[in-house]
C-alpha cells in the first residue's frame, strides 16, 4: 500500500534526488520556503528547502524496491526505525503543504540613512535611535541620543525593527 516516508539524501541533493525519484515515477514533495539571505552584502529572497537534506516520498515498497530508492542520485537512505521504514500519516503532509503554500515571508524594505527604528533586544529595548549606515557582518550604526548628547553606535541589525512615520490629523 503506498504511504509517505521522509528520504534523507546528500547534502544539498534533495532537488537532484527529487528529479531523479520522478524519471522513476515515485511522487515526492519538498517543502520550500523563501528566505533572505546575504551574499557579498546584498540581501536577496532566496527559496530553500523548509527541512534541509530531507525529502518526503510517496510509494508502495511492494511494487517499488526499498534498494531502487536507496541507489538513487541525490538520495541516501529513508528515515525508520532500525530496519523499519516508518510511513508517515497522510494528514501531517496535507497540513504541511497547506501550511508552506500559506507561508509569505514578509519583505522589508532595506533601511535608508535617516530612518526612524526601534530597539526590540537587549538594553535599549523600546527605545527608538535613527538608521545611520549599514556595516559587515549584520550590523549598522545607529545615532541614538543618551544623557542629551547623540551618539553613533555600532549595533546588530536583528536588534532593530522600523517605526511607522505616523502623522497626527
Amino acid at each position: 500500500m503506498k504511504s509517505w516516508y521522509l528520504l534523507y539524501c546528500k547534502p544539498r541533493d534533495e532537488v537532484r534526488a527529487q528529479q531523479n525519484l520522478a524519471l522513476q515515477e515515485v511522487e515526492s514533495y519538498l517543502p520550500m520556503i523563501a528566505q533572505q539571505k546575504t551574499v557579498r552584502n546584498k540581501s536577496k529572497m532566496v527559496t530553500v528547502p523548509l527541512f534541509p537534506s530531507y525529502l518526503f516520498i510517496y510509494f508502495d515498497p511492494q511494487v517499488t524496491s526499498v534498494s531502487k530508492i536507496h541507489n538513487t542520485r541525490g538520495a541516501n537512505r529513508i528515515v525508520g526505525c532500525r530496519e523499519d521504514m516508518t510511513p508517515i500519516d497522510d494528514r501531517i503532509i496535507s497540513a504541511l503543504k497547506r501550511r508552506v503554500q500559506g507561508h509569505v515571508p514578509e519583505v522589508e524594505k532595506p533601511l535608508a540613512k535617516g530612518d526612524k527604528v526601534k530597539f526590540v533586544y537587549g538594553p535599549f529595548k523600546d527605545l527608538e535611535a535613527i538608521f545611520d549606515e549599514n556595516n559587515p557582518d549584520k550590523r549598522c550604526h545607529v545615532l541614538f541620543t543618551i544623557m542629551g548628547q547623540q551618539k553613533r553606535i555600532l549595533v546588530e541589525l536583528d536588534n532593530l525593527q522600523t517605526v511607522e512615520n505616523k502623522t497626527d490629523s
